[in-house]
């Protein structure tokens, strides 16, 4: 495995079409122009016209339809839906060359599902990223596929890498990296969520609770971050004996959060997996 920092290098040399270009998508291309990418070179599709035009007003892109984009990208990034994904290659399919690189960032879908879909040979990688795209702090996990190349996976690391990290893993850990990074967030705005209601209760006016939690949590972040430290000790550097820390952690064991938080993820796992058999209700 290897993991890479934001740093982007522009190909001049292609075309980058976003299909299905959501808010995940969005953020993808506004990375990728600040990175250097120019925007003559990036073209987009939507479900509404409206939203294509606001696209290319926003960053100058080039709206497309899914069989134009399918002929004139060099590289094509799949962010539709999961459920959406069938009916999209069935479009794509007739009019895309096998030397075309098809970016997938639908969760729980294999790269074998585009493959049989896609003309023989067309190199596929999967990528898994995260809402905080939006802030160029995600985190990006991407596989190759059968035909895809080292280059093909550097060429996605460039493109993702625009806004936030990436880290390469083989496919199979695909669905483990969807549970704890692709869901990921959401766990920690839940936990904030959380902390907030309990300062509340403790007398606390909301926009000072979240201040103060989101703070401590920015906080906490970078220590993990920089520190080098595994979370055990930093967690034992603020727990003191017969301490306020400790008899809080004391009830959240009690409660069985380890236990709780290790099921969640288990379930995420397994619905990622649900969704590459086509289970999608």
């Amino acid at each position: 495995m290897s993991e890479t920092t934001t740093q982007t290098s522009p190909n001049p040399r292609h075309k980058v079409a976003v299909l299905g270009t959501g808010k995940i998508g969005e953020a993808l291309l506004s990375g990728m122009i600040r990175g250097g990418w120019d925007p003559a070179d990036l073209m987009v599709t939507a479900r509404r016209p409206e939203r294509a035009e606001e696209l290319r007003t926003r960053h100058g892109v080039t709206p497309v339809t899914n069989q134009e984009a399918a002929e004139q990208a060099d590289t094509l990034i799949l962010t539709v839906k999961p459920q959406d994904m069938g009916t999209l290659l069935a479009e794509l399919a007739p009019h895309l060359p096998a030397d075309r690189l098809v970016i997938s960032g639908a969760a729980g879908i294999p790269t074998t599902f585009f493959e049989e879909r896609l003309e023989p040979g067309t190199p596929v990688v999967r990528v898994m990223t995260n809402t905080p795209a939006l802030v160029d702090e995600a985190m990006s996990v991407i596989s190759a596929g059968t035909h895809a190349t080292a280059a093909h996976l550097t060429h996605a690391e460039e493109i993702f890498g625009a806004v936030g990290k990436t880290l390469r893993v083989p496919e199979s850990q695909q669905d483990a990296c969807t549970a704890l990074s692709g869901s990921g967030p959401a766990y920690f705005f839940y936990l904030v969520e959380a902390m907030t209601d309990a300062g509340i209760l403790l007398g606390l006016p909301r926009d000072k609770a979240h201040d103060l939690i989101v703070q401590s949590a920015i906080g906490a972040a970078t220590m993990l971050r920089d520190s080098g430290e595994h979370p055990v000790k930093l967690r034992e550097n603020v727990t003191s004996p017969a301490g306020t820390t400790i008899n809080a952690i004391r009830e959240l064991e009690n409660h069985g959060v380890r236990a709780a938080l290790i099921a969640a993820l288990e379930a995420a796992r397994d619905r990622s997996r649900e969704l590459a058999t086509g289970n999608n209700s």
